[in-house]
């Protein structure tokens, strides 16, 4: 079970705030599972120890996932999860090592690394509800937080529906996404951002040295303008680029 399956059961079963959701806590795993393959018509993605790093790459960009396990196809066991966060630093330190391509000192925005369209965003009072919707329907993992004048102010990701749990607050949905960010545990550093005319090179410096799986990008005005993940520059690095600049 993800964070994801997690959202789409409270969305499945949130009604309103004077409904609670008891029935919860009494499920077992396996009702959770059972519903969230009925609502997403998925199975299990993994990969097998002995396939390439390109491979693995393709299959966290393309089914959109964050974790693929390593499964020993002989003996089903499960040896080791990839994440998109180990792969980058695994490539940025090989790009370290020796000469780097000329793209990566090109400026991120312009290579067209993120997302720049019809970014999503929500304001502090945008209700919990609705960002958990927003996360569903656009297949996305966090939404900037911004201000009435547009500026960016926090973050709201997939992993800060894990204090619904642990605290037990997930009867109430209608909350802002203020109030939800309140709850968040202690050690939170700030919105990571950068600037899109900054080079490849140090947007994944930013990410692997802050150990985020995002940075807002913004104007100098701190406007959000985009977002750029870690699924995006392990797309670009080893699916586009290599096609792009192979000349």
């Amino acid at each position: 079970l993800t964070i994801t399956d997690f959202i789409n059961i409270l969305r499945h079963y949130y009604k309103s705030p004077l409904v609670k959701m008891d029935e919860l806590e009494e499920h077992k795993i396996q009702t959770w599972r059972d519903l969230a393959i009925r609502q997403q018509h998925k199975m299990l993605v993994s990969i097998d120890p002995n396939q390439s790093i390109y491979q693995a790459v393709v299959m966290l960009v393309e089914s959109k996932i964050h974790r693929l396990p390593v499964i020993d196809s002989i003996i089903g066991n499960v040896l080791f999860i990839l994440t998109p966060k180990k792969l980058l630093q695994f490539l940025f330190a090989q790009f370290e090592e020796g000469p780097q391509p000329r793209f990566m000192s090109e400026p991120v925005r312009q290579l067209g690394v993120g997302t720049y369209d019809n970014t999503a965003m929500v304001s502090q009072e945008t209700p919990l509800i609705v960002v958990l919707n927003i996360f569903a329907e656009r297949r996305i993992s966090a939404v900037p937080v911004v201000s009435d004048q547009g500026v960016v102010v926090d973050i709201y990701a997939k992993f800060d529906v894990i204090n619904l749990a642990s605290e037990r607050t997930y009867d109430n949905l209608d909350i802002s996404v203020q109030e939800a960010l309140s709850h968040r545990a202690e050690g939170f550093e700030g919105v990571h951002t950068c600037l899109g005319s900054e080079s490849l090179r140090t947007v994944i410096r930013r990410l692997v040295e802050k150990q985020v799986h995002r940075l807002v990008v913004v104007d100098t005005r701190s406007h959000v303008v985009g977002i750029v993940s870690l699924s995006d520059i392990l797309s670009f690095l080893v699916l586009k680029a290599p096609k792009i600049f192979s000349s």
